[in-house]
C-alpha cells in the first residue's frame, strides 16, 4: 500500500517536472526557428558547446530515466485500473480520457521522435541539429502532421496533468480551485499549441 502511494506520486512527480521540462524546452528552442535559420543554427551550436558528460548527465538523469519510469509506470496504472470515468463532469470525462488516449499516443510518438532524431540522426549518424535538417524533414506532410499531433498530445498530456497533480497531492482540495487551476492549465495548454502551430510554421517560410 504504502509502496503504491510513493510511486504514484513519484510518477506524477516525474510527469510534472521532467516531462514539463522536455515539453518547454522544445517549445522554447524550437520557436528560435520563427527568428530564422542563422539564428536557430546558433542556439544549437550552442547546445553542442555543453561537455558532453554534463550533456549526458542532463539528457539521462532529467530526461531519459525520469519519462521512462513515467512511461513504463503509467503504462502499468493504464492496464491495472479499473476507471470510471462517467463520474466525472462533462469537461472532466473528456480530460480524464484525452490524458490516457494522448498517453498512449505518446508513447509512439516518442519512441519514433527519439530514437530517429536523437538516436539514429544525432548519435550513430554524427550529424547535428540544425534548421536544413529539420525542414528537409518536415517535407513530408506525414511526417509535419504526426510531429505536430506528437507535440499537441504532450502538451495537453502535460497541462492537463497540472491539474491532476495538483489534485493527487492535495493543492487543490475544493471544486473551486481545481477548476481554476483545470482553466488556467488549459490555456497554457491553448498558448503552447499555438506556438508549435507558428514555429512549425517558419520552417515552410524560409
Amino acid at each position: 500500500m504504502h509502496t503504491t502511494f510513493y510511486l504514484r506520486r513519484l510518477h506524477s512527480l516525474c510527469g510534472l517536472l521532467c516531462l514539463g521540462f522536455f515539453i518547454i524546452e522544445h517549445v522554447i528552442t524550437n520557436s528560435v526557428a520563427m527568428a530564422g535559420p542563422e539564428l536557430f543554427n546558433q542556439a544549437m551550436g550552442m547546445v553542442e558547446e555543453i561537455p558532453k558528460p554534463v550533456f549526458y548527465a542532463i539528457e539521462i538523469g532529467m530526461y531519459a530515466v525520469p519519462i521512462l519510469f513515467h512511461g513504463i509506470y503509467g503504462i502499468y496504472i493504464a492496464l491495472q485500473a479499473n476507471n470510471n470515468p462517467q463520474r466525472f463532469g462533462y469537461l472532466r470525462n473528456w480530460n480524464f480520457t484525452l490524458q490516457r488516449w494522448t498517453a498512449w499516443f505518446l508513447v509512439v510518438f516518442l519512441i519514433w521522435h527519439v530514437g530517429y532524431l536523437r538516436i539514429y540522426i544525432k548519435g550513430i549518424t554524427g550529424t547535428p541539429m540544425s534548421f536544413e535538417l529539420l525542414q528537409n524533414m518536415f517535407q513530408n506532410p506525414i511526417v509535419t502532421i504526426l510531429y505536430i499531433l506528437g507535440m499537441w498530445a504532450a502538451i495537453f498530456h502535460f497541462c492537463n496533468g497540472i491539474t491532476t497533480f495538483c489534485m493527487t497531492w492535495g493543492i487543490t482540495k475544493g471544486p473551486r480551485s481545481q477548476n481554476a487551476i483545470s482553466v488556467i492549465s488549459m490555456g497554457l495548454c491553448a498558448v503552447l499549441c499555438v506556438v508549435t502551430v507558428a514555429f512549425m510554421a517558419s520552417y515552410f517560410m524560409y
